[in-house]
């Protein structure tokens, strides 16, 4: 491919380059995929008010999220396994985001680990928490993202049990994959990706692989994975987690007015619209769609971020519109992860920045703070009931 000029783009170079277990991790859903598929689609409905006449010469994408100035509103939002889709992934999407102006943040379950990350980025970035039955080992995870400079953590709630991913369960997810003859034969068509592999030592979960207690080697790992995901979660949790972080907290994993409201009682400094990339409750809304009322909830004392469906600037420009006051992108900068390394991840963010500073100018802004929305034909923003 001579021109890549989208991320549809990147997400095609993506699966000519991956085996097909890790392509699909990324790029599916739970059950029938349906919220999977609204996430994009509700986006698309949206329309944009174009408007003329206006002086847009001095345009600027810069605003913070946190209090952190950011190149664009937009975050790399935390995704496990990026190493198996690139080897060392974390590390060039960490170095991509650093380079660009925006925060990376590090999955709990990444193939590199947090100490990776620190020492071969020198920008802080964010990490990503989940909720498990062993206390002690997640307190452990806290303060080595302490050390390792991280300047925010985030709290993924909505993974307190996981998902039915069908796609996952066909291919037999596993990291690193399963000697099959069909894994195999499919690994020996990316040969790339195979001399990426060969080239690394970094295959397994590095953040819990040798730390968590009992855990040496892939069975041990693959039953403590299982056992650790904590269905009694509360809020009581949030608060004991940001007692113990004592610095910035995001929440992630809301969809519901009622519960960012609680997320804000908590005290968290932001809160992240989102339904786990539709790998989670099919059938739930898009996270564009709830979106609205959430904001109407929380006000302006709690910052609010839009994940789950972003493909394009446009996508960055409609949430911020509806309210958002930053975004986060996955897959979006998967495909480049995937297709391209390190460079891939730049390509997926220059595209979506040029096509923010575009579409803002379009409608009549120079600035981000400018967009809201009368940004959008109102009779086109989707609404839950």
């Amino acid at each position: 491919m001579n021109v890549i000029s989208n991320i549809e783009d990147l997400r095609t170079l993506a699966q000519r380059r991956v085996p097909k277990m890790f392509y699909e991790f990324a790029d599916s859903g739970s059950w029938t995929e349906s919220t999977y598929r609204a996430n994009e689609a509700d986006f698309k409905n949206i329309l944009l008010r174009q408007r003329v006449g206006r002086d847009l010469s001095q345009r600027s994408l810069k605003s913070p999220m946190l209090g952190i100035d950011m190149a664009m509103p937009v975050a790399l939002s935390p995704v496990g396994l990026q190493g198996m889709l690139r080897a060392d992934g974390e590390m060039h999407a960490a170095k991509a985001a650093a380079a660009f102006g925006v925060r990376y943040t590090l999955s709990t379950m990444s193939i590199c680990s947090l100490e990776d990350i620190a020492a071969h980025t020198r920008a802080p970035f964010w990490f990503q928490l989940y909720v498990m039955r062993d206390k002690n080992f997640m307190l452990s995870l806290i303060n080595r993202a302490k050390e390792a400079g991280c300047d925010a953590l985030v709290l993924t709630l909505d993974l307190q049990v996981i998902g039915d991913r069908h796609k996952d369960a066909r291919n037999g997810l596993s990291t690193p994959p399963k000697m099959t003859l069909k894994n195999i034969l499919n690994m020996m068509s990316k040969p790339a990706w195979c001399m990426g592999m060969v080239g690394t030592s970094r295959r397994n979960l590095g953040n819990i692989m040798g730390h968590a207690k009992n855990v040496d080697n892939m069975t041990s790992l693959s039953s403590w994975i299982a056992s650790q995901f904590d269905p009694s979660l509360s809020w009581d949790d949030v608060e004991w987690i940001k007692a113990q972080w004592g610095g910035k907290l995001i929440i992630k994993g809301i969809l519901d007015a009622e519960d960012a409201r609680r997320a804000q009682q908590a005290g968290v400094d932001a809160i992240i619209v989102s339904n786990h990339g539709g790998r989670q409750l099919d059938g739930a809304p898009s996270s564009i769609a709830a979106l609205p009322p959430i904001i109407d909830a929380v006000g302006a004392n709690t910052e609010v971020w839009l994940d789950s469906g972003i493909r394009s600037g446009q996508d960055v420009l409609k949430a911020l519109a509806l309210g958002a006051r930053g975004t986060m992108i996955g897959r979006a900068f998967l495909w480049g992860l995937a297709a391209q390394g390190e460079q891939g991840v730049t390509k997926a963010l220059d595209i979506i920045y040029k096509e923010l500073d575009l579409s803002m100018a379009f409608c009549g802004h120079t600035k981000v703070d400018q967009i809201g929305r009368s940004t959008l034909i109102e009779s086109t923003i989707p609404r839950l009931f």
